[in-house]
């Protein structure tokens, strides 16, 4: 066995078991280390309390003054629980966190100091923006950006630091992060949905989008993830032959939790109570080594930051317990990948979920309305849903035959189908007496309460209705939920202000009754969305037909589905809906090309550097003690070594074949890399790499893969599938 497989495994069967974590209620827990709402109360004047409540429930701007009160009561209340730093905790475009901690600590003379915090400090930061990606929003030396104070979000202690939420916004105002836009299109759906609901409630003031995410991992031994460089520069294993058991069995699934793994679980959930991350559901997923994490559902801002501080903390906690947490959409061959469903909804500061069906016609009516607008929405946007999850990592997993595929379908289920079917056959223009009762009473007025069993799931569905919610399906383990929630939102909020226009003009110009007016419009929507809904079996190449047939795209790759980004229907949209500028867009669009050229490249060296000095001079090696033991047997066989000695013979040949072909797919890989290395265009780089580049993978690795069958195990230098898929 190689030097460092051995240590690896020496490492990972020596190590020191986890201390059990006692568990306690998690009530008990639940936002103590947040500087929240019962947190303010406690600490905060009443002024400066009423004040940022009404940033949070209003959007208004907070006070300078206020901004001081409340800045020497968030640094009384932390320094009261051990806290020497703050940072503001944002989030650039490079999908993860960022963090500059600074010290309370202030000299003010003589030899003296004292702890500050002001409310300048908290309002506002000047990072070094420099090196943050900014799709040509500015130039490299042009270094200012700066950090604005997110009180909808609350603050709150992760060790001795006290992070507080931002924007990141470039000297100039365009948005350098994910949470700008994202605020923006939450303020875009609020006012487009409080609009509508004034239809059947005009006591309706505000309406919240909220985000439940499913998030997949993998968990593997630390010291044996550390053993593999292409774990630890890309995330994934790059090469490396399935097991003889993966989970053909299903018997991972749902199974009793590891020890290990249920030790990691329950030290991550006391995290996640700390600072207010509401976990809830733990279990097996499908793969060995795969699990998933859920929460209760939250304000979809609030959501993705948890879920972004959630990944942060989840590599943090694992290393504790000599773990390391894989979020790479598909860090493994031959099993499934990893996923993050987004459960999306909207609601009322009235208490209505908008997406649930009410007990009486006319809250069936809002239903109907907000559920066949947002089918309109994903419809007229597919393109952009299908930009909105398009990811280097996440072209493994869709269509995969364990994720939704590219093309961008809907599913509601049978029962609503027939419900949609029934609406679309009511007569056009006015009503009679009759007809409205009859559309009441057979339409509207039958949708049942709930309809979480009432409508099955279909797991091959991108976009899937799952009872009182839309379960967005396709965004991959490793985004930040914020791009797709960024896109859902703005299209919903766009569509919902078309359809007030409509619905105005036909009351106004067709001297319509308002629910007549409703059901003209949905009745044109449900037929200009026929081409969306699908219910069958997403994985099949019959749906790739139908769905060309029916006009959808299917965009396989991410540098083709990306194109949506900078369409001018999408600039356009965009900017109506004051989310993003088209400097914003494009710059977004510049960046997610450049990145994923760079992933690529990334593994394109990687792979070269495992198969040509890590796989090749192994199987030399190997080789050679074959061929001293062929030269052996020819010495006590003599002429008659040959049919003692076939098969090494044989093996000797495969092995020079094997080499031979790795050699030669790494040259030309090489050769095609530097190509589109010097192409100046950012977006025929990424077609390169797509293209060109990338298919030697699995060449390579076809033949690495066979060499791992053929050399001896005690020599073989990379840990393979059976020791790191199985948690010990």
């Amino acid at each position: 066995m190689s030097k460092i497989r051995f240590q690896a495994l020496a490492q990972s069967a020596k190590r020191k078991p986890v201390e059990v974590i006692e568990d306690t209620k998690r009530s008990a827990l639940f936002g103590e280390n947040v500087f929240n709402e019962n947190t303010m109360r406690q600490y905060l004047t009443k002024d400066a309390y009423k004040g940022v409540m009404s940033a949070i429930e209003h959007g208004t701007k907070i006070d300078r003054k206020i901004a001081d009160q409340v800045s020497s009561s968030m640094k009384e209340w932390a320094m009261s629980k051990g806290v020497t730093h703050y940072t503001h905790w944002f989030q650039p475009l490079t999908g993860g966190t960022a963090e500059k901690h600074d010290a309370f600590f202030e000299t003010i003379g003589n030899g003296m100091a004292i702890e500050k915090f002001g409310g300048d400090q908290l309002v506002q930061q000047e990072p070094d923006a420099s090196s943050f990606p900014n799709g040509g929003i500015r130039n490299t030396f042009e270094a200012r950006g700066y950090t604005a104070w997110d009180p909808t979000s609350p603050a709150f202690i992760y060790g001795t630091t006290l992070s507080i939420p931002t924007i990141f916004v470039a000297y100039t105002g365009e948005a350098l992060d994910y949470k700008t836009p994202l605020l923006r299109a939450l303020t875009a759906v609020d006012d487009a949905s409080t609009a509508v609901c004034k239809y059947f409630d005009k006591n309706v003031k505000k309406v919240t989008a909220s985000l439940g995410w499913e998030q997949e991992y993998f968990l593997i031994d630390k010291s044996l993830a550390n053993s593999r460089p292409d774990i630890i520069l890309t995330g994934r294993t790059l090469l490396g032959h399935s097991p003889a058991k993966g989970q053909q069995l299903d018997d991972h699934y749902f199974g009793s939790i590891p020890s290990r793994a249920l030790n990691y679980m329950r030290d991550l959930e006391t995290e996640c109570m700390l600072v207010g991350i509401p976990v809830k559901t733990r279990h097996n997923e499908v793969a060995p080594n795969q699990f998933e994490l859920a929460p209760i559902y939250e304000e979809c801002n609030l959501a993705v930051d948890h879920n972004s501080l959630l990944m942060d903390m989840m590599g943090k906690v694992a290393s504790r317990h000599q773990l390391k947490v894989l979020l790479h959409e598909k860090p493994f061959a031959g099993v499934n990948g990893s996923g993050k469903h987004n459960n999306w909804s909207l609601s009322t500061d009235t208490g209505i979920n908008l997406l649930a069906p009410g007990k009486t016609p006319m809250s069936n009516l809002q239903f109907l309305t907000f559920f066949i607008n947002t089918i309109k929405a994903v419809h007229d946007n597919e393109e952009l849903v299908r930009a909105a999850v398009a990811s280097a990592n996440n072209d493994h997993r869709l269509g995969a035959n364990e994720a939704p595929p590219a093309i961008i379908s809907v599913f509601i289920g049978e029962q609503l189908t027939k419900v949609l079917e029934e609406l679309e056959g009511v007569t056009k223009g006015k009503l009679s007496p009759e007809e409205k009762t009859d559309l009441k009473l057979n339409v509207v007025g039958k949708i049942p309460d709930v309809l979480l069993d009432n409508t099955d799931r279909n797991r091959t569905s991108p976009f899937a209705f799952t009872g009182n919610k839309f379960e967005f399906r396709a965004v991959g383990s490793f985004a930040n939920c914020a791009n797709p929630m960024t896109v859902l939102n703005t299209i919903v909020a766009k569509q919902l202000k078309d359809f007030k226009i409509e619905v105005d003009a036909l009351i106004e110009n067709k001297d319509l009754k308002k629910d007549e007016a409703i059901f003209n419009v949905l009745r044109e929507y449900i037929k200009a969305t026929k081409n969306i809904l699908f219910e069958g079996n997403g994985y099949g190449d019959a749906w790739e037909k139908e769905a060309k047939r029916r006009g959808l795209s299917n965009h396989k790759t991410t540098p083709e589905a990306l194109k949506a980004r900078v369409s001018k229907k999408s600039i356009a949209l965009f900017e109506e809906m004051n989310v993003m500028s088209k400097v914003e867009t494009e710059a977004r669009y510049e960046i997610e090309v450049e990145e994923y050229t760079k992933r690529i490249q990334i593994e394109s060296r990687v792979i070269g550097d495992i198969a040509g000095n890590h796989i090749v001079p192994t199987a030399v090696r190997y080789q050679n003690m074959l061929i001293k033991n062929v030269t052996g047997l020819k010495e006590i066989f003599g002429k008659d070594f040959e049919k003692h000695a076939a098969e090494q013979v044989k093996l000797i040949k495969l092995i020079s074949d094997h080499i031979a072909a790795i050699h030669s797919k790494i040259d030309k890989m090489i050769d095609v890399r530097k190509k589109a290395n010097i192409m100046e265009d950012a977006e025929e780089k990424a077609a390169a790499y797509c293209d060109e580049v990338k298919p030697f993978f699995d060449e390579i690795r076809y033949h690495c893969d066979k060499l791992e069958l053929m050399v001896d195990d005690e020599i073989w230098p990379l840990t393979k599938y059976r020791e790191l898929l199985f948690i010990r």
